[in-house]
């Protein structure tokens, strides 16, 4: 079996998560920029003596959105990395998505069989919280999808079709 990374809509799921990435981190850090220099702009001595202008306002606001977008950007930039890596030594798994919740899921790898002894579905909570890529996921209940551990405990997975990867965390049964 070949890694799922040399899987040409792989790499074409995995550059577009990095292109979304960049554009958080770029986006993030112009606003910070921009909030640094209008806060130097208002910052300026006022020789009217009157208040404050409101724009300090939208200084904060500008330098703290502006911080975290850029942390969201950094953070997918850093999960698109260990994606990659991960991917280029594991093959994908074919399986069904079945949908339990908003966030969480399970995968039943092919061949797996609810009576045989053994044979476990691999429990799985959505790393995201955007509701657009919740949604998506709720959509494939049922379908074939591929999934592929990228760490001990995280697993990637795509559909035919779909144009990106989701991230999701192994979860533990309560016993």
């Amino acid at each position: 079996m070949q890694p799922a990374e040399r899987d040409p809509q792989t790499r074409t799921a995995l550059s577009a998560y990095q292109a979304g990435a960049l554009c958080w981190l770029g986006g993030g850090l112009i606003a910070v920029v921009l909030g640094a220099l209008l806060g130097a702009v208002v910052a300026s001595p006022d020789r009217s003596g009157n208040d404050p202008s409101p724009a300090g306002l939208v200084v904060v606001a500008l330098i703290l959105g502006g911080t975290a977008a850029a942390a969201a950007g950094l953070g997918g930039l850093v999960r698109h990395w260990r994606w990659r890596r991960a991917l280029a030594g594991t093959p994908w798994r074919r399986g069904l998505l079945r949908c339990a919740g908003p966030a969480l899921m399970a995968f039943e790898p092919e061949g797996y069989d609810e009576l045989g002894p053994g044979d476990e579905r691999v429990r799985l909570r959505l790393l995201s919280t955007a509701i657009w890529r919740t949604r998506a996921v709720q959509r494939m209940d049922g379908a074939e999808v591929r999934a592929a551990p990228v760490g001990r405990t995280e697993w990637v997975l795509t559909a035919d079709g779909v144009p990106t990867l989701y991230g999701a965390r192994a979860v533990r049964r309560r016993r």
